[in-house]
């Protein structure tokens, strides 16, 4: 296939050393990269070699330059600004860009208006420069129970009448004859008036909780000294409403203090990046976002956040807690004192209320991963399209609608378990999952497990207890798992493996043919889904995206040849969201097969300790142990039992009961209740443990 190419010469003998930004430019004149330079002509000289260096993703945007600009800043924090105002208006596709922000609203307040109004927005507009407020991004749950907490707490308007236009013109609405609202419409309320019923919203929504129950305890007060009994009774019923509220809140750190802690996870197919805001020491709201996972570090991801999130966030603390160090941690929190207005602190905990604040952002930020994961991502639109290709990457006979997934899992040579996950539509179906104890064969052998656990699942194909027949079995582990059970899948299912690469990321699949169909990007340095329809399409495309360097001696200057087959870069597009696509799910079956077999074997191993450890007490055999088992909750409540409630469990003799007593209170002896602070943290922890 012949390629059409065209040279672009660099000239870095013409860029200036000075700092700025660059724009990396495609054939069509898009912008695929924004990156920022203290020295400009160094570093487009790092791109711009014969041999250039770095991962996969730096190497296949620069196999795509045709053409780039420059910008030149006075400083470095003047390039940072521009540089992330750059990423947010060309959403190039070689940058980190978070997902659209429109599944996140924000609560907008028309500050700038003589009779502000409360709206619901999807994103930060120009009027936020004429004095608008913008609160959030809110999850798209959260919004109304924030809109509702106002209308509960505020005499706010919430009608459609435009003010001061529609003053007069008609009654008050009911809201303002139950107290809900002060009726501004009405013509007696001045907009100064009205203007201080917003000054409380907005100190609502910056989480200045204490303060507004100050100002709200002052009103109350000077109502009911003035007679205004019926008002006064409307502000202590908001007073109580602020504090059901506030107390729904739960303090998370013990200075009362405002900041934001940032939380980051990522599974190899997707990232989660979660913003907690704590304010007065109550995390107020949370934010999550999510990013494709490529080879960027964690460092990375969250440099993108911040220079995405909070050029639209109008309140920002004057501390952020960062589970990593930043690269240019101090330039970025230089930017952020300016955005702000006061000075900002980066600061990575590591004790204290601060590092547990951290934690619980990792935490929560694993959560939404996995339930964003698991759910497919937001489109359906585009699971189904993932199922198709996975329907088609695999040779299913039909369309995929029902996945069953196999997973081993052992906990020493002894305790060993397979799992069964089941995927409908591409989610999971939790009904269905399924539990095997291996009991074929002693040791560990993960190949003859997993075809013991396929024999049986398929030994009850028919059976409704299990549910319909799957449209494809996958099998964690690679050609070797997939060969041993190849001999018992019917024609009719499809069979694949699942393989990981080195660092245990869900990769690929790997056919019974022994074909591997690569999905992970960073593998391939045409950052592209390497699965093709046939061979000779592959060759032809592979020879048409792939990044040719030729460096011309004579001149120095690098020359790099680029396909002008604009169907191709259509078709790029196109492939590289259904390989996102089909990665998510993969990751998805994949950590769930695991998860879920892990959870069998551990459970196994510890009943065992368990078993173990009560048949240590003289006198406790097997039967004993189930009848205290059967009266008591666990390990912890045989241990917290008195001596007189172990005694008065029928069939188990006094000298039985004395001697279970005196091996969890060795330190106090029969015919002590009390057990010692360090041994009931032992007992808890061991239960907590077995749970």
């Amino acid at each position: 296939m012949a390629i059409e190419k065209k040279k672009f010469d660099a000239r870095l003998d013409l860029v200036p050393e000075e700092p700025g930004v660059y724009l990396m430019k495609d054939q069509s004149g898009s912008v695929i990269y924004v990156g920022k330079a203290n020295n400009l002509r160094q570093r487009l000289a790092s791109y711009f070699t014969g041999h250039p260096e770095g991962d996969a993703k730096v190497l296949a945007m620069i196999s795509h330059i045709a053409d780039f600009e420059y910008l030149i800043c006075q400083n470095e924090l003047e390039s940072l600004i521009l540089e992330a105002n750059l990423i947010k208006q060309f959403k190039p596709r070689y940058n980190i860009l978070l997902r659209d922000d429109r599944e996140y609203p924000y609560i907008h307040i028309t500050l700038q208006e003589t009779y502000p109004r409360i709206l619901k927005a999807f994103r930060v507009g120009p009027d936020s420069k004429e004095g608008a407020r913008y609160f959030g991004p809110y999850l798209s749950g959260d919004i109304y129970l924030a809109l509702e907490a106002l209308r509960q707490i505020f005499p706010i308007k919430s009608c459609r009448k435009v003010l001061p236009r529609d003053i007069g013109k008609e009654r008050p609405c009911l809201n303002y004859y139950i107290g809900r609202c002060i009726g501004p419409c009405k013509g007696d309320v001045s907009a100064g008036r009205y203007s201080e019923v917003i000054d409380d919203v907005v100190s609502f929504l910056e989480g200045k909780y204490s303060e507004l129950l100050v100002n709200l305890t002052k009103q109350m007060n000077e109502a009911a000294a003035d007679l205004s009994f019926e008002q006064a009774a409307l502000l202590r019923d908001r007073i109580e409403a602020l504090n059901k509220l506030r107390e729904k809140q739960v303090v998370v750190s013990s200075d009362r203090g405002d900041r934001d802690v940032l939380g980051l996870a990522r599974n190899g197919s997707e990232v989660c990046l979660q913003k907690l805001e704590v304010r007065e020491g109550r995390v107020n709201s949370h934010v999550q976002t999510f990013a494709e996972d490529g080879s960027d570090t964690d460092a990375a991801y969250l440099e993108a956040f911040i220079s995405q999130h909070y050029t639209d966030t109008v309140l920002i603390p004057k501390e952020i807690l960062l589970p990593v160090e930043l690269e240019d941690q101090v330039l970025i929190a230089s930017w952020l004192s300016k955005l702000a207005g006061h000075k900002v602190k980066l600061h990575r905990a590591r004790r204290g209320d601060k590092k547990r604040l951290l934690e619980m952002a990792g935490k929560n930020a694993e959560e939404a991963l996995q339930r964003y994961t698991l759910m497919g991502g937001k489109s359906a639109t585009g699971l189904d399209l993932t199922l198709k290709e996975l329907a088609r990457l695999t040779g299913s006979e039909g369309a995929i609608q029902r996945i069953e997934a196999y997973d081993i899992s052992n906990v020493g040579s002894t305790d060993r378990a397979g799992s069964m996950v089941v995927f409908q539509g591409g989610r999971p179906e939790r009904s269905s999952y399924r539990h095997f104890t291996i009991a074929s064969f002693e040791g560990i052998d993960d190949y003859s497990a997993m075809y013991e656990v396929i024999e049986r699942r398929l030994r009850r194909l028919d059976d409704e207890e299990f549910g319909r027949r799957p449209d494809l079995i996958l099998v964690d582990g690679g050609l070797g798992h997939v060969k041993k059970v190849e001999p018992l899948i019917p024609e009719e299912i499809a069979l694949a493996g699942i393989v990981k690469d080195d660092r245990h990321r869900t990769r690929g699949l790997v056919l019974p043919s022994g074909k591997v169909i690569e999905l992970r990007s960073d593998n391939e340095p045409s950052f592209l889904l390497v699965a093709k329809k046939t061979a000779d399409k592959a060759a032809d495309k592979t020879a048409v995206l792939a990044a040719e360097i030729a460096t011309d001696i004579s001149s120095g200057s690098s020359i790099y040849a680029v396909s002008e087959n604009a169907e191709e870069s259509k078709n790029v597009e196109s492939e590289r969201a259904i390989r996102i696509g089909l990665l998510r799910l993969l990751t998805a079956i994949q950590d769930e097969a695991h998860r879920f077999a892990r959870r069998l074997s551990s459970n196994i191993h510890k009943r065992r300790q368990m078993r173990l450890l009560l048949e240590e007490v003289p006198g406790v055999g097997p039967a004993t142990r189930k009848k205290l088992l059967e009266n008591f909750e666990g390990l912890q409540g045989i241990a917290a039992a008195s001596l007189e409630e172990l005694s008065a469990v029928p069939g188990i003799p006094a000298k039985t009961a004395a001697a279970v007593y005196d091996y969890f209170h060795p330190n106090n002896g029969a015919g002590s209740d009390e057990i010692s602070g360090s041994e009931s943290a032992n007992v808890d922890e061991e239960e907590e443990e077995m749970k």
